[in-house]
């Protein structure tokens, strides 16, 4: 939300409102006590009475109640870094937002390799991850996410000069939202926060850009359980197990990951990039705490 000098600006229908916080919401004191995103109930007097509860939330920037994550790449200058997809992967999931991977720039490459692209990313559909292929410059693929995302609150993340603002300006609504008047017959409701980052988008809900969201850092994961949980190809089916019940999937004998990723069962650079967190997080974060 588009916070100024202690006030809030919440969207009820086609008004904003100007808000202060009221009671326990302002005594914490605390900058996550009210988001972007966030639904909150509002009072005659416009004070944000009671902040509902959250379906996810991120810190940088802070933002909460986000449908999807898009997480745009380029087909080409600069070309798709799969690290670095994968590192986003694994923060939206962490954050409990869907992602969808958009790669822009298609006008720029040839059919192979449009084609050795989409073998590259073959993995995204293993885990039930949306792929578009789009051009802003020639308006293709566009209409496709737009429908994909309808009604929904949708933020974008990803490195520069991949062509964000260009889609996001496609996506921006252009009627501006006034602040109006609380009217006298108003009474206390469910409300949703916006501010000048949350854009109204032409084909329903909202978009946000999320420059903070577009880092390589890991989240926060707490140990190896928490890690394999973030990998939806580890998810073992009825009767399948490891060997031995704590398993990492690293170096351990009679480990049914190991096994599925040497019969392609699991793509390989997904479990190249498991191990290389696992051992950044061991070593870096890890060790603080416990042996392993």
């Amino acid at each position: 939300m588009n916070k100024i000098q202690g006030f809030y600006y919440v969207k009820s229908e086609e008004n904003v409102y100007e808000c202060k916080l009221r009671g326990i919401l302002k005594r914490k004191e605390k900058k996550e006590n009210c988001v972007v995103g966030d639904i909150v109930e509002i009072s005659e007097d416009n004070s944000i009475i009671e902040v509902y509860p959250r379906k996810n939330m991120i810190n940088r920037p802070l933002v909460s109640n986000i449908d999807y994550l898009v997480i745009q790449f380029a087909g080409k200058d600069p070309e798709v870094d799969l690290d670095r997809l994968n590192t986003l992967l694994l923060n939206s999931i962490y954050y409990k937002i869907n992602p969808i991977v958009i790669i822009n720039k298609i006008d720029l490459l040839t059919e192979e390799e449009i084609a050795n692209l989409k073998e590259r990313l073959k993995f995204l559909d293993s885990v039930d991850i949306p792929l578009f292929f789009v051009s802003t410059y020639k308006n293709i693929g566009v209409e496709e996410v737009k429908n994909f995302i309808k009604d929904k609150t949708v933020a974008f993340g990803g490195p520069s000069g991949v062509g964000k603002s260009s889609i996001l300006n496609m996506l921006q609504n252009e009627e501006n939202l006034t602040v109006g008047e609380t009217s006298k017959k108003l009474k206390a409701g469910k409300h949703t926060t916006r501010d000048s980052k949350l854009i109204p988008s032409n084909c329903g809900g909202y978009v946000i850009d999320t420059p903070g969201f577009s880092s390589i850092d890991l989240p926060p994961i707490k140990d190896f359980t928490e890690l394999i949980s973030l990998f939806k190809e580890f998810d073992f089916q009825e009767g399948e197990y490891c060997k031995f019940l704590d398993c990492h999937h690293i170096s351990e004998p009679g480990c049914l990951i190991k096994e599925k990723v040497e019969k392609g069962k699991i793509f390989k650079e997904r479990y190249n990039f498991y191990k290389k967190v696992y051992e950044k997080l061991k070593n870096e974060r890890w060790n603080n705490y416990e042996r392993y």
